[in-house]
């Protein structure tokens, strides 16, 4: 099959939608179907057209990462859809400011146009009542939606009544994400480390898990390695000088994707306070490195974790977070834990699963469809 995929953002640019939409049309191609990528421009030293694992990587024009930004980028990005969807089987958009160009294409072409609901952004967006009945159009412009979490299925289907939206939670590449060793930034000998994968901004939450910090520390001896960055870092630097954690706090800042394998395996337990979740990509990655994760009950973060992997507390509950997480590193079954994390991911979420769930859905949907 000739897949073109549709998706604002994609490799080098790091993040939970970035790192599924790469790792599954990298698999595509290791299948032997032909896959297109049109992304935008968003980091100006790459360039406008490579082939990136196989990927054909197409980039066009984004002045701005926000709304007006994103508009521009669909309007400057019909060119391309339509060029590269003569030659598709299908297409797939991976991001809802995907969809009004490859719906052009679509069009123009005939080709069926598969859609997937993904972030929280979306959850936020569909509550607005100027804005939630443009998604619902957008629902119902698609031949098949998919839903990285069984609470966007649900709000898809609320904004488009009729529509079905398969809930199909996001894959993690566990050739790639696994348990290993590498020399890592200095620490504490005996100090455990908690580690928090959390672009940096309000609704990540990763402010509560500071604020648990001083509750955590009265009983274990443990550091914070926060990996990402954001516009709250200072905030959050903030908050944990005046906590007096100061010295218990790693920033990182954003890791290259090669990197967190590494940095994940080396950590005792994961910590994901989000106030507003889909499917996080990144707390699986963290199970297939067999860490043991604690996350906020919001989103699709209770359909991946439960006492058999970690835990869960209140959002916006620092009190919580720290009860829970003092209660997981006192459990001397903690590592096991990680090990259930993992074989759960290897069971239901890994990359080629996912993979061969696109190849049957994509075979199906070409089975029954006449090109207009």
């Amino acid at each position: 099959m000739n897949i073109l995929m549709h998706c604002v953002y994609y490799p080098p640019e790091i993040g939970g939608l970035e790192s599924h939409v790469h790792h599954l049309c990298r698999a595509l191609v290791e299948h032997d179907h032909t896959v297109s990528v049109i992304t935008s421009h968003s980091i100006p030293t790459t360039p406008r057209y490579e082939v990136m694992d196989g990927v054909h990587v197409h980039r066009t024009r984004l002045p701005a990462k926000n709304t007006l930004g994103w508009i521009a980028h669909a309007l400057g990005s019909l060119p391309a859809s339509v060029t590269l969807a003569r030659d598709a089987d299908i297409l797939h958009a991976q991001a809802f400011q995907s969809i009004p160009p490859l719906f052009v294409a679509k069009k123009r072409t005939g080709i069926p146009l598969v859609s997937t609901w993904h972030t929280s952004h979306f959850l936020r967006l569909a509550q607005s009542p100027a804005i939630g009945p443009g998604l619902g159009k957008l629902v119902e412009a698609s031949d098949v939606n998919l839903a990285a979490s069984a609470e966007i299925a649900v709000t898809a289907e609320r904004l488009a009544p009729g529509i079905r939206v398969r809930s199909v939670t996001n894959g993690v590449d566990t050739s790639v994400f696994k348990p290993i060793e590498l020399n890592l930034p200095e620490t504490i000998v005996g100090r455990r480390r908690l580690i928090v994968p959390r672009r940096l901004f309000k609704k990540n939450g990763v402010e509560f898990a500071i604020q648990a910090l001083p509750m955590i520390a009265e009983r274990h001896d443990v550091e914070m390695l926060i990996i990402g960055d954001g516009p709250e870092r200072g905030n959050l630097a903030s908050i944990a000088a005046g906590l007096g954690v100061k010295e218990r706090v790693i920033f990182l800042g954003a890791r290259p994707h090669t990197e967190m394998p590494a940095l994940l395996s080396s950590s005792d337990l994961a910590i994901f306070p989000s106030l507003m979740e889909a499917t996080s990509v990144a707390a699986l990655e963290c199970m297939a490195c067999e860490i043991p994760v604690a996350a906020s009950r919001v989103g699709g973060l209770p359909e991946i974790v439960d006492t058999t992997v970690g835990g869960l507390f209140d959002p916006a509950d620092a009190k919580g977070l720290a009860l829970l997480v003092g209660q997981m590193l006192d459990d001397p079954g903690l590592s096991m834990k990680g090990k259930a994390a993992r074989a759960r991911v290897l069971s239901r979420w890994s990359n080629e699963r996912l993979t061969q769930y696109h190849i049957e859905l994509y075979e199906e949907i070409l089975g029954g469809w006449v090109r207009r």
